[in-house]
């Protein structure tokens, strides 16, 4: 039996009925019985958190666990959150988790690789000599996406931008995109020079990167949550400086990106997972527009990774809410109906 859903459709804000059938959307009202799931209130293309990392054990050495990747997606989608980007993994997704029919749709981008030449890197990182072969690799075998490591030590040489350069023209060859870990300024700088697709986090981001982003079509991934209480209790040390200055250069760049016609999206590289509207909250206190802001979350994000939003023939993920989130944010927290995959979740 289709599903039918009537509201106000975000962002055009017109009132308006849909169906669902199966996994699509229709503004054609079928032949048969429907099923009405929502009447009244505010519609919006399922959730995303285009930045999360799930599936880690807790301690020094994490690994992918499956059972607690299962856990970390559910509480994602049972906030709404409808789609995910993964930046970095430490394992592969399970097909049975990644077909399941109440599962957020996955964007994978592999794991995180960092050149052998970087001064530091992390356990959790994927070190190669070879950096353009390996994110050509891990981007033909995912999504169409790569996770590379601009730089890691706020104060260490980052990759070259001549090597950063020649990943993104390797990997835009094979169809696919590069997303860019980057916090000292000038890692920042060799990515937005080398025209990543999206930066991620962007401490310490000279100014310049502005325009260099918008000229190369460079999205902005802050992931202001995963900062916020770090920057804020940090020690008043030299290192301790640079990252509270990092986090306050990090506020400034969202709306500066924004008004160049960046395109700034939502992810949280934290937990709680299921947290994106925390994340929203960050952005707008940053000076994003609340549209712009609730956008990042939902319409603009999907758009982003290929999803779509409230269209015909789109995907059938929806949420609804009491009040318009772009004058109430905080109702992101409270969706009143979650629709994913066609499939009524709450």
């Amino acid at each position: 039996m289709a599903l039918h859903l009537r509201g106000t459709l975000l962002p055009g804000g017109t009132p308006r009925d849909l169906w669902l059938l199966g996994d699509r959307i229709t503004f054609d009202r079928p032949s048969g019985a429907a099923d009405t799931v929502a009447d009244g209130g505010f519609l919006l293309p399922g959730l995303v958190d285009v930045h999360t990392h799930p599936g880690a054990t807790e301690g020094d050495d994490p690994v992918f666990d499956t059972e607690v990747f299962a856990e970390q997606i559910a509480a994602h989608r049972d906030a709404g959150t409808t789609a995910l980007r993964f930046p970095g993994l430490l394992g592969e997704v399970p097909a049975s988790l990644r077909d399941a029919p109440d599962a957020p749709r996955m964007i994978t981008a592999g794991r995180w690789l960092a050149w052998a030449g970087l001064s530091q890197s992390a356990g959790f990182h994927t070190v190669t000599d070879d950096l353009v072969a390996a994110a050509v690799a891990e981007a033909k075998a995912h999504d169409g996406w790569c996770k590379i490591m601009g730089d890691w030590d706020f104060e260490a040489e980052p990759v070259p931008y001549e090597m950063v350069r020649t990943v993104v023209e390797a990997v835009h060859a094979a169809g696919a995109r590069v997303a860019a870990h980057c916090q000292s300024a000038a890692g920042v700088l060799g990515a937005a020079r080398a025209g990543v697709d999206s930066i991620e986090h962007g401490m310490g981001m000279p100014e310049q990167c502005i325009g260099l982003m918008a000229e190369h079509g460079t999205s902005y991934v802050p992931t202001l949550t995963a900062f916020a209480d770090f920057a804020a209790n940090v020690k008043s040390t030299p290192r301790g400086t640079l990252i509270r200055d990092g986090y306050r250069t990090m506020i400034r760049r969202v709306r500066e990106a924004h008004d160049a016609g960046v395109t700034v999206l939502a992810g949280t590289d934290s937990a709680p997972y299921g947290n994106v509207a925390t994340e929203v909250e960050h952005l707008i206190a940053a000076g994003l527009p609340p549209e712009a802001a609730v956008g990042a979350a939902s319409w603009t994000a999907r758009e982003f990774l290929g999803l779509g939003g409230l269209v015909e023939g789109g995907f059938a993920d929806v949420t609804v809410y009491d009040a318009d989130p772009r004058l109430e944010p905080g109702v992101l927290r409270h969706p009143r109906r979650i629709v994913l995959r066609g499939r009524v979740i709450r």
